[in-house]
């Protein structure tokens, strides 16, 4: 009896380590993986694509990202609505920047970015994400584990959470679906390929080198030239409760400046600029302020004012009545012609 209770025993025990061998994984082991991933890569290499509907039109986005441990990043975004070629986010050891090689346009930001908000397209923003959420909520598939976590965007109240799949074979991202409060995705970024510890060319996080483009010797200001005649200006469909008060065209010698004047319940003042030539600067313009992500665009945030580039038109919108939240979802919302 002694002898099959010992064989019971011993068959149960297997059965045991059998079934703990089958089972899931427990969030603290995929947490434990995917920070020790973390710390022990050199580097990566992304291509995902971006899609973004927290404009008043969805925006496309290629997305390439290298980075190169510990603070060498470069970001390019390509969205597929504009002509004027791709935005690069670039952080090196002189500082973050955000180009756009074809306008020969640049600037220089004193910031902590990516640290200072959520990334939902670099591995190690998503992770920390992770870390920081003790109430992050953990699920495994037959392909993924996921989590959903809070984000910290400071710039946009509007995307409290996101949710993260991560490849159980690899613990590299897949999809990253950023949440409004209603829980309905306005961000999705799909990861088509995760390099780990890849190699890098010298050339990579140097500005000059990012700045350069395929067409060097194209003459951009005829371009500009043959253009300045279908500018076209764009009027904002979200005035935070005021309306267009007055509007000023001023022809410049090499271009045409817009200026629009909004009043009511708040106030601000929205200038649109295009010139036929584009003289290149030989340091970037320097802000105090922030990177943000507009939808449509990438454009510096500062106290009272974002400024942005797209196809090939400079924005300037400023106020100081208009809280950042405001200031932000009026800047994404200047894609509509003006009703006559």
């Amino acid at each position: 009896m002694s002898k099959n209770k010992g064989l019971f025993v011993a068959v149960l025990a297997v059965m045991m380590i059998v079934l703990a061998a089958c089972g899931g994984k427990s969030q603290e082991d995929v947490v434990g993986k995917l920070e020790k991933k973390l710390e022990s890569m050199n580097g990566y290499k992304v291509k995902a694509d971006m899609l973004m509907n927290t404009g008043q039109e969805e925006q496309n986005f290629d997305i390439d990202v290298l980075h190169k441990k510990d603070a060498y990043y470069r970001v390019q975004l390509n969205n597929d609505q504009d002509e004027h070629g791709s935005q690069i986010i670039l952080k090196n050891d002189d500082g973050v920047f955000v180009l756009t090689p074809e306008l020969e346009k640049s600037f220089k930001f004193q910031s902590d970015w990516p640290e200072n908000s959520s990334q939902p397209y670099l591995y190690q923003s998503l992770v920390n994400d992770i870390l920081k959420d003790e109430e992050a909520e953990f699920h495994e598939t037959e392909q993924h584990f996921t989590f959903k976590t809070k984000t910290n965007y400071q710039s946009n109240n509007n995307l409290p959470y996101q949710e993260i799949y991560f490849d159980k074979k690899t613990y590299t991202p897949v999809l990253v679906k950023v949440l409004d409060k209603d829980q309905k995705a306005l961000v999705e970024v799909k990861f088509s390929k995760f390099e780990m510890d890849p190699e890098f060319s010298d050339k990579d996080f140097v500005l000059e080198e990012n700045m350069e483009t395929e067409d060097k010797d194209k003459d951009v200001a005829t371009s500009a030239d043959q253009e300045l005649d279908t500018f076209t200006v764009m009027f904002p469909l979200f005035m935070a409760g005021s309306e267009l008060m007055e509007k000023k065209e001023i022809n410049l010698d090499d271009g045409k400046r817009v200026i629009m004047t909004f009043g009511g319940e708040k106030h601000f003042t929205l200038i649109e600029e295009k010139r036929k030539s584009m003289e290149a600067s030989a340091a970037p313009k320097e802000v105090k302020g922030d990177i943000v992500n507009i939808g449509h665009s990438i454009g510096a945030l500062a106290d009272g004012v974002i400024e942005w580039t797209k196809d090939g038109v400079d924005f300037y919108l400023t106020s100081e009545e208009l809280t950042k939240e405001e200031l932000i979802e009026v800047a994404k919302s200047v894609q509509g012609k003006e009703v006559k």
